[in-house]
């Protein structure tokens, strides 16, 4: 299994974090490799990623299911490949530091199947990044749109 985990503190309160953060259209394209994404209801939705790894164009595809939320400290969610044989999990959470937030992102992927052997080592090379980049990206978003 690979985990990323990342934190910031942005300088805005917890509430307007999580007005950002808790509306999916606001920050989807910051997820790196983001192609699209497409809302199924307010609990599920189907993204799209491409990217290339050594030399080697993929498009992938997970189900994102949300799983909790609880406003304005904690959403929690499941992944699942569509294209791929992967599992996952995650969660952002924000608390309250003196009138600042600090925010965590926190993404777990697990590869299975036969391809699980191949895709593991790129998978624990590529979450804990890609877990860094969204939470920054994110942070600045919210710095300016607030």
């Amino acid at each position: 299994m690979a985990t990323g985990t990342h934190t910031v503190e942005i300088p805005i309160d917890v509430q307007a974090v999580w007005d950002y953060v808790s509306d999916l259209e606001k920050w989807a394209t910051t997820v790196p490799a983001y192609k699209e994404h497409e809302i199924i209801n307010e609990k599920q939705s189907i993204w799209t990623f491409e990217g290339s790894v050594k030399g080697i164009k993929k498009t992938i595809q997970a189900q994102v299911d949300i799983t909790e939320w609880n406003e304005p400290s904690n959403i929690k969610f499941e992944l699942k490949g569509l294209s791929d044989n992967f599992t996952g999990s995650g969660h952002f959470t924000t608390e309250d530091v003196n009138g600042k937030t600090t925010m965590t992102c926190t993404v777990e992927v697990q590869a299975g199947g036969l391809s699980g052997a191949v895709l593991t080592p790129i998978i624990k090379w590529a979450v804990p990044k890609v877990t860094s980049r969204l939470t920054e990206s994110i942070a600045r978003k919210i710095a300016v749109f607030s």
